[in-house]
């Protein structure tokens, strides 16, 4: 058994058995366990492995233990979790990623309200009907903006495709969410309270492309402020601040005629605001269901990962619910202490994010088994947190957006307890390269986050106030399922 002493005065010590995934930076099978001080951090750790491997340039080091980061001194994480130092510690050991860099911004003429990308990593990639998946450098993002029109741009800059205006078949008022359902399929709604349902059309040297309206989905009774799709089933959820949720059918034939009410109220609308009737050629179709148990505006909802069956839907109302869709019932309530304002899924922890007005995430455990409501609580923004998405390489990685005008990424085994319960606090945060260089902006005035996407080929894109759809990349930024 090797023993490695720290510089300093002698201290408790503690045998550790150092492990690691990845075979380019293991340490000989024969290696046992050390004896250590336990007033070892992180970097003592980190050069202690180093000097083990004898590596010629040092290697900066994460370390895991029982599945959580290590933030303190190993004594401190031994007291806080009550173990002995006569217990041998597994810790294991996996490269410390550098924070993700920013690699471009692209400017709107107004506010950007949601972003989504298309490669062939992305689910919608994935989904595609086509034989032509989108190689490297050939992805799309998706904007949709409060300009009322979506838009579809190259990884040069440059905008391929812009959604017709409201004469046309267009949004007759600003766009709150924007996804690609396919290669050739997009989805949007908005203030104006419809869904459109959009062919989307590339020219053979993709320079060119083009997006044209198929189906207007009516009955919301207010602004349509988040969308999700399935398009293997060709179905749609959304979330409307008028309380509901709604189930809808991307294909013509599936779907019922829309309620004659809302579409004369609708084109009322366009009449008085711009003194312009909507299209008329587009088919009108109304909704599968309205799901209607929240009783205040509903912020998100999304199919659940493993079974397109199931939604979730996060409310105003502080809850986060459970629905069957087949027969359009409610199954599970959650309430929380806050307004929920954002939500994805953790799916390989069986876990829900939700993002709150209070400033912070919940992690909740859907599961009928759960004991809790609240499995671990996300600190660090200094505004509501708005919009999420997880990590495409990891089960523990999770990507927020905030109105204080940052983006964090989280990984939830970074966490320590509370007397609240476990607590997360994030790895990196992502500041808006339109105020590079001014003072920090606490609660993120002009530069609020609207949106976020995270694509395994395109990296970070998030967007808002500031008008530019941003950016970054960091190679295994968490690290995956697998250690690294």
């Amino acid at each position: 058994m090797a023993d490695i002493d720290s510089v300093g005065l002698p201290n408790t010590q503690v045998k550790l058995q150092l492990t690691t995934r990845h075979s380019d930076i293991s340490l000989p099978e024969n290696t046992g366990p050390i004896l250590v001080n336990t007033n070892l951090r992180r970097y003592a750790l980190s050069t202690l492995v180093n000097a083990l491997l004898e590596t010629e340039k040092p290697i900066p080091f994460e370390f895991l233990i029982n599945g959580k980061y290590l933030r303190t001194s190993i004594d401190e994480y031994l007291t806080t979790n009550g173990i002995s130092a006569e217990t041998v510690l597994t810790v294991e050991y996996l490269r410390a990623i550098i924070p993700p860099i920013h690699l471009a911004s692209f400017k709107h003429d107004d506010w950007i309200s949601s972003v989504d990308i298309l490669s062939s990593t992305s689910i919608a990639g994935q989904w595609s009907t086509t034989n032509a998946s989108k190689s490297r450098g050939q992805e799309r993002l998706l904007s949709g903006s409060y300009d009322g029109l979506l838009r579809v741009w190259n990884m040069s800059s440059e905008v391929v495709a812009t959604s017709p205006g409201p004469g046309h078949g267009g949004h007759t008022s600003s766009v709150k969410a924007a996804k690609f359902a396919s290669q050739t399929q997009a989805v949007s709604s908005g203030l104006d309270r419809m869904i459109r349902v959009w062919k989307y059309m590339e020219d053979a040297d993709g320079f060119l492309a083009s997006l044209s309206p198929q189906i207007e989905l009516y009955g919301h009774k207010a602004s349509v402020d988040c969308i999700a799709t399935h398009h293997p089933s060709s179905r749609i959820l959304s979330a409307s601040a008028d309380h509901s949720v709604g189930i809808w059918s991307m294909r013509k034939s599936d779907a019922p005629i829309a309620p004659a009410a809302l579409i004369q109220q609708d084109k009322s609308r366009s009449a008085k605001r711009r003194r312009i009737s909507t299209s008329t050629s587009t088919p009108q179709r109304g909704p599968l269901a309205l799901l209607t148990s929240h009783n205040a505006p509903v912020s998100s909802t999304i199919f659940a990962p493993n079974d397109a069956t199931v939604a979730y839907s996060a409310s105003w109302d502080h809850t986060l619910r459970t629905w069957d869709l087949p027969t359009a019932s409610l199954v599970d309530t959650r309430t929380t202490s806050h307004a929920l304002i954002s939500l994805t899924a953790l799916p390989e922890l069986n876990l829900i994010a939700v993002g709150t007005s209070a400033r912070h995430i919940t992690l909740i455990d859907p599961r009928a088994s759960a004991t809790t409501i609240a499995a671990m609580t996300l600190r660090g923004h200094t505004n509501a947190v708005v919009t999420l998405a997880r990590d495409p390489d990891s089960a523990y990685g999770l990507l927020s957006g905030s109105h204080d005008g940052t983006c964090r990424i989280w990984d939830v085994r970074s966490s320590r307890s509370d007397k609240d319960g476990m607590v997360g606090e994030s790895i990196y945060t992502i500041t808006r390269e339109s105020i590079k260089g001014e003072p920090r902006r606490v609660g993120g005035e002009g530069v609020k986050v609207f949106g976020v996407c995270w694509d395994k080929e395109v990296g970070i894109v998030s967007a808002g106030e500031d008008k530019r759809l941003q950016i970054n990349r960091g190679e295994g930024v968490v690290g995956n399922k697998d250690g690294g």
